[in-house]
């Protein structure tokens, strides 16, 4: 009978320390501050080598991307398209039909 016990047990105390081993992976770790976790930037793994990084950031600070970036902006998004002319605009919104107005108008506010 201790035997079953002695499972559970030893099955009970793996479950509880498991997710403590995960977190141990983590830079992020829970504590009990206003914030919650903790930051533990030596347990970051990268799967990087210096050589790639040091590329990405040249290749970024070319294109323009890397200014955004360090300024908090958003990256501006490649359109695969032709750009359109203004009077190519014009003209989609004058052949509208009255539903897809409608819609449209939906989307902003105080239209």
């Amino acid at each position: 009978m201790k035997f079953p016990r002695l499972v559970a047990l030893q099955a009970a105390v793996l479950g509880m320390a498991l997710p403590m081993a995960t977190q141990a992976e983590s830079i992020w770790h829970p504590a009990n501050t206003e914030a919650g976790v903790t930051y533990h930037p030596d347990h970051f793994k990268s799967t990087k080598t210096r050589a790639q990084v040091v590329t990405e950031v040249e290749s970024a600070r070319k294109d323009g991307s890397l200014v955004l970036l360090q300024r908090g902006l958003p990256l501006p998004i490649k359109s695969s398209e032709a750009p359109k002319t203004r009077q190519q605009v014009i003209d989609e919104m004058r052949n509208e039909t009255p539903e897809a107005r409608r819609a449209r108008l939906e989307l902003y506010p105080g239209g």
